[in-house]
């Protein structure tokens, strides 16, 4: 039995695959080509991440038996479609979510003290301007006491709840499914508190939040646009690795330049893989390459839940 792993798989993963009997083939294979590798070599499994596409046209087109998705969201396979044909979607909903939430506070804190910022000039005017890069940086803020909003209060949103417990902030949450939520914060001594969240209204989050925080799926239309900013505070900032088109990028680009936002931090662009230069060079904005869900831990963790996923399948076992 074959499995192509098209954007990858861990070790763990693949070692496990191997030894219920399946091969696993991790060679990638360009979008065009995809339908007829597949065929060609009789692949039953496709797991892929965000870079694969898995639409209607390859559904089609192939005989797959189970279309795997590395992560949360699964907007780059038409599911609905796959399951009406009898396929089997999977994905990996918790294995990622701590990675996200520490590029989270990775984000907040790059902007809190300027790292973005002098990342970029230090290597450039670090031995000749040093001491103007230091006054230039030296306004910078701790998040002890700052407001943090998470839209989004799933298990990432959670996850990012407590980084910013522990950071000594306060947070607040909306969530168009929950109306309350119990946090649990585990130590490393064994001792763990919950936290109890009443959720509050989007308009609530809007207005209260020195940061704001997004772990939404993909829209049908911005989440964060031009009125959205109005609402929120002068000088806040928001940060975005859920996926891009739920912020008008337009407008946050307004906003910084005008000043009604001091920073943000993007990991997800509307036009992956190709972000807006505009964005790329902008001094406010905190980047990163849709990296969030991208740790060792995480994709060892992807790869052995799938794995465990697929075996259970090929045995006759549920799949939950």
């Amino acid at each position: 039995m074959k499995i192509l792993a098209n954007d990858g798989i861990s070790l763990g993963g693949k070692i496990l695959l191997e030894k219920e009997g399946f091969e696993v083939l991790t060679t990638f294979v360009a979008q065009d080509q995809l339908a007829n590798y597949i065929n060609e070599n009789k692949v039953e499994v496709l797991l892929v991440r965000s870079a694969t596409k898995v639409r209607q046209d390859l559904i089609d087109a192939t005989q797959l038996k189970i279309i795997g998705r590395g992560g949360v969201g699964m907007d780059n396979i038409d599911v609905e479609y796959a399951e009406s044909k009898g396929i089997l979607v999977i994905n990996t909903p918790a294995a990622s979510s701590a990675s996200v939430a520490e590029m989270v506070m990775a984000h907040v804190y790059s902007l809190f003290r300027n790292l973005h910022a002098s990342n970029r000039t230090m290597p450039l005017e670090g031995e000749t301007k040093f001491k103007e890069l230091k006054k230039a940086y030296g306004k910078a803020f701790e998040l002890r006491g700052k407001t943090l909003g998470v839209v989004g209060f799933g298990r990432i949103g959670r996850e990012v709840a407590k980084n910013a417990i522990g950071a000594g902030m306060k947070v607040i949450a909306y969530d168009r499914t929950y109306k309350e939520a119990d946090v649990p914060v585990e130590f490393f001594d064994g001792q763990c508190i919950v936290f109890h969240f009443d959720i509050k209204s989007f308009e609530e989050v809007l207005a209260q939040s020195d940061i704001l925080t997004l772990h939404i799926p993909a829209q049908d239309k911005y989440i964060i646009d031009t009125a959205e900013i109005e609402k929120m505070k002068d000088g806040a900032m928001i940060i975005n690795t859920a996926r891009g088109g739920v912020i008008n990028e337009e407008a946050l680009l307004e906003a910084l330049d005008s000043g009604k936002l001091a920073g943000a931090g993007l990991d997800v662009f509307e036009d992956e893989p190709k972000p807006s230069v505009r964005l790329l060079m902008n001094e406010k904005l905190s980047l990163s390459p849709h990296l969030a869900g991208s740790t060792e831990e995480a994709q060892e963790r992807i790869g052995i839940e799938l794995a465990e996923q697929i075996a259970k399948f090929y045995k006759g076992e549920e799949v939950l």
